[in-house]
């Protein structure tokens, strides 16, 4: 056996450069939480329409009114289309389209909360489920890690290079 004197006692020599972390390293593979973003995208642009459907009156048909919630679902749309393809900061626009009816939906059921509760509350608590899952999943590092601007979109594999002649 042995002795313990054997052993050198003296530190391990360590590089003066850092290990790269797991969040630097380039992201080859789409990540689980983006498909969840851009559904959660698609839940909200859905809201956005169920909203605007609410605002339409069959007497008067479009109103002005109603472009906002329009807009804000094509903005949600849009969203999950650039989170899932990895487009450089898509994960801000899903972001902004998941504030706006958040924002909107809270001074809802605060106003409902105000008259009283009852099931108009409830609704408008319920319909908080899309915009906050979606602004959750959006700000998540490994959704904004994949739409980041330097990532690159194609293995290099199988490419011509500038050199090449075939």
């Amino acid at each position: 056996m042995p002795s313990s004197a054997s052993r050198s006692r003296g530190t391990t020599r360590r590089s003066p450069r850092p290990a790269p972390r797991a969040a630097d390293l380039p992201v080859t593979e789409r990540p689980l939480a983006v498909p969840f973003a851009a559904f959660f995208g698609l839940l909200v642009a859905a809201e956005d329409l169920y909203l605007a459907w609410l605002l339409w009156t069959p007497e008067v048909g479009w109103d002005w009114f109603m472009v906002g919630p329009l807009l804000l679902a094509v903005l949600a749309v849009a969203g999950s289309a650039l989170v899932f393809t990895g487009r450089p900061r898509g994960w801000v626009v899903l972001a902004v389209a998941a504030v706006l009816p958040l924002a909107g939906l809270v001074v809802l059921a605060g106003f409902f909360a105000l008259l009283g509760g009852g099931q108009a509350l409830w609704s408008a608590l319920l319909l908080l489920v899309g915009p906050l899952g979606c602004l959750i999943l959006a700000l998540r590092r490994p959704v904004r890690a994949w739409t980041a601007t330097g990532r690159a979109r194609r293995p290099s594999v199988g490419r011509r290079t500038a050199g090449s002649s075939r």
